[in-house]
């Protein structure tokens, strides 16, 4: 599959992104039904409807190539396969049931360990991410595409980094020290991959958590558009595994947080 291939299969995916997010938004409204999964977190009708959405879409654009859902893959059967789809219909429930605005739409393409392509929707903040290759990752945002590149929007000196809870561990807080991170925000779902995309924060790490669906779609934005992404003892970053567990991730906007 060539870069062309890639940037029409991105394309054709952004009015689907953008009606499925305007339905979480409407099925939210309307009141949502909830339920518990057997591994006890939510699940609402918001996500199947978008997963629905996604996955028929996708179905029709690449019926030969496997799609693994959060919402339908089945923990039992090992992932062997060398390219294939996952998806994250939403990555923040808990925030979308709660009404909160960081919750995200995610789909990403693998080929060979590695997500090529990538959308994230971020309905309540009207921005849709999008990538198919090295350096084409774009945001857009009030009816305008713009290109990403990791550029730092804060101030020299400052650097910010993301975390996905309000006090991070002792391990990674010394991992930010090594950085010279200056503050830290804390930030819900695969969004925080985007914003270090756009450069607006500077670095995100995480222990062992979530699985691949949760990841894929943000870290092909975010690295496409020149992020740097590894384990946090440096290893490659890679996609595939039996069992989709996510390692330990660092997300840097780029070699110099303060470039």
């Amino acid at each position: 599959m060539n870069n062309k291939d890639l940037q029409g299969l991105a394309e054709s995916l952004i009015e689907n992104f953008n009606f499925a997010g305007k339905e979480s938004i409407r099925l939210f409204k309307e009141g949502l039904k909830i339920q518990i999964k057997e591994d006890n977190s939510p699940v609402s009708n918001g996500d199947l409807r978008v997963n629905e959405l996604v996955t028929n879409r996708i179905s029709n654009l690449t019926p030969n190539i496997p799609i693994i859902s959060e919402e339908t893959v089945d923990l039992t059967k090992k992932n062997n396969a060398k390219i294939f789809w996952l998806i994250d219909p939403i990555d923040g429930t808990k925030e979308y049931i709660a009404g909160k605005d960081e919750y995200t739409l995610n789909a990403a393409l693998v080929i060979n360990k590695i997500p090529v392509l990538g959308l994230v929707g971020v309905p309540k903040k009207n921005r849709l991410f999008f990538s198919y290759g090295l350096g084409e990752s774009y945001l857009i945002e009030n009816n305008k595409t713009i290109k990403i590149n990791c550029e730092k929007k804060q101030p020299k000196n400052e650097i910010v980094a993301l975390s996905s809870v309000i006090k991070p561990s002792d391990i990674i807080l010394n991992k930010l020290k090594e950085h010279n991170v200056t503050s830290i925000v804390k930030m819900a779902s695969s969004y925080k991959f985007c914003v270090i995309a756009t450069g607006e924060y500077d670095i995100y790490a995480a222990r062992e958590r979530a699985n691949e669906w949760d990841y894929a779609a943000g870290h092909a934005i975010a690295q496409n558009a020149g992020a740097i992404i590894k384990t946090l003892d440096e290893k490659p970053f890679l996609y595939g595994k039996e069992d989709y567990g996510n390692p330990s991730i660092l997300i840097k906007r780029s070699k110099n947080l303060n470039d």
